[in-house]
C-alpha cells in the first residue's frame, strides 16, 4: 500500500504563525512591530484579546498581499478552552464561525452547535461543518481568512493521531533528565513527578505550561524540593506560583546538573518569556520530526496512527475546498517556535513544511 504524503506549506506557504507571533512569511508583520503598534506589553498568550488583536492584524496584512480585504474568519481547533477562548476574541473583531473537534471512537457520532461554533467528537464531521456554514449563508469567498491550528488539529488529530506528539514531549523530557547527569534513580523519579504533574490539579501553579512542568519534575527528581513537600505545598497554598518556586530555588545551593537549567528557565521568566526551557523544546522538535514519516508503507494505518504524525485528510480536504473558493488558509498554533523549527545552525524542516503522511 503507498500511503498520500503531503506538507501543510502546500495549503499554506509559510502563512503560519507559531507561539511568538513572529510569521514564517517576512512580507507579514510580527510581534517586534506589532508590539508598538497595537501597545502591547508582552507577547500575548492564545485566546487574550490582545492575542485577537495581533491575529487579525496579521490576517489583515495577508489578505492585503492577496489583494483582498479581511471580512469573515472561519476557524478549526481541537480544545474547547484555549480554541473556544480564541474565536470568542476574533469574534469580537469580525464575524466567525469555528468547529472544534476531538475523536471520541467509542459514542455515536454527535455535533453540537453553540455560540457559533460546532462542536463535535469525529473529525469526519467536519463535512457537515461545511454544510452549516452553507446552510447559514457565511461565507467562504475572497473575504474569509480559514485560520487551522495546526497541532493536534491540521497535523496529529486530537483523540485519533495525538498519542505520537504527547509521546515526543515526553521522550524530549526524558531526555533531557538524562542530559542533566542524574543518577537512573533520578530518571525514575523524574517520570513519576512529571506524570503526577501534568495533573489539572497542578495547572494554577505550573500555568498548564510544559517548561513549567518538565523544570519541576526535574527538581523534585534531584529532591533538591522533594515532590511529597511540592505536593503538600501547592495543597496547602504555600506555593502558589511557579515564579515563587524559582525564588525558593534561587535562595538555596542546587545540584550540578541543575544549576545551567535554573539559570535559563529564571532568566527566561524573568523576560516574560512563556518558552523559558528553550533546551527542552530544541530536543521535543527532534523528538516530532523522528516520529514523522518513520515507517515504510507496509504498515497497517493503526500502526502509523500509534506511530507516526499524520496530517489529518479531513482538515486538509476541508481547507483545499475553501482555498478554491478563494479564501486565505492561515496556519495559527501555540506550539513553541523552538519546537516547531530547528535549531539555530541545525538542518531539518520547520513543522508545517516536514512532509508527512495524509490518512484518517
Amino acid at each position: 500500500m503507498a500511503y498520500r504524503r503531503a506538507a501543510l506549506s502546500e495549503l499554506l506557504g509559510d502563512f503560519v504563525v507559531y507561539r511568538n507571533l513572529c510569521p514564517m512569511d517576512p512580507r507579514l508583520p510580527g510581534f517586534p512591530e506589532l508590539r508598538e503598534e497595537l501597545g502591547l506589553k508582552a507577547l500575548p498568550r492564545k485566546g487574550t484579546p490582545d492575542y485577537a488583536r495581533a491575529v487579525v492584524r496579521i490576517l489583515a496584512a495577508a489578505q492585503r498581499l492577496r489583494g483582498s480585504e479581511l471580512s469573515h474568519i472561519v476557524y478549526i481547533g481541537d480544545t474547547r478552552h484555549n480554541d473556544g477562548r480564541t474565536i470568542a476574541s476574533l469574534g469580537e473583531f469580525l464575524p466567525i464561525r469555528g468547529f472544534i473537534a476531538a475523536e471520541a471512537p467509542e459514542g455515536a457520532p454527535e455535533a453540537e452547535i453553540s455560540g457559533g461554533v460546532m462542536f463535535a467528537n469525529r473529525w469526519g464531521l467536519l463535512a457537515r461543518f461545511a454544510e452549516w456554514l452553507e446552510k447559514e449563508g457565511f461565507p467562504v469567498d475572497g473575504g474569509t481568512a480559514v485560520i487551522v491550528d495546526l497541532d493536534k488539529t491540521a497535523f496529529g488529530a486530537r483523540g485519533r493521531n495525538s498519542g505520537p506528539i504527547d509521546a515526543a514531549r515526553v521522550a524530549a523530557a526524558e531526555r533531557l533528565a538524562e542530559a542533566s547527569g542524574g543518577e537512573p534513580s533520578v530518571l525514575q523519579r523524574f517520570r513519576e513527578a512529571y506524570r503526577e504533574l501534568n495533573d489539572p490539579v497542578y495547572h494554577p501553579f505550573t500555568a498548564d505550561n510544559q517548561d513549567f512542568v518538565v523544570f519541576a519534575a526535574l527538581v523534585t527528581a534531584y529532591e533538591a524540593y522533594p515532590l511529597s513537600r511540592l505536593r503538600a505545598d501547592v495543597v496547602e497554598g504555600k506555593l502558589r506560583t511557579f515564579t515563587e518556586f524559582l525564588e525558593v530555588l534561587g535562595k538555596r545551593p542546587l545540584p550540578r546538573g541543575l544549576v545551567e537549567l535554573y539559570r535559563e528557565i529564571e532568566e527566561g521568566v524573568h523576560r516574560g518569556d512563556p518558552t523559558p526551557l528553550k533546551t527542552f523544546r530544541r530536543l521535543e522538535y527532534r523528538e516530532t520530526l523522528a516520529r514523522i514519516d518513520r515507517l515504510p508503507d507496509a504498515s497497517l494505518p493503526g500502526e502509523i496512527l500509534r506511530e507516526e504524525i499524520v496530517i489529518t485528510p479531513e482538515v486538509w480536504e476541508f481547507a483545499t475546498e475553501a482555498e478554491a473558493k478563494g479564501a486565505l488558509i492561515f496556519g495559527l498554533t501555540d506550539k513553541p517556535d523552538e519546537a516547531s523549527l530547528p535549531p539555530p545552525g541545525e538542518s531539518g524542516p520547520p513543522l508545517h513544511r516536514a512532509r508527512m503522511k495524509v490518512l484518517p
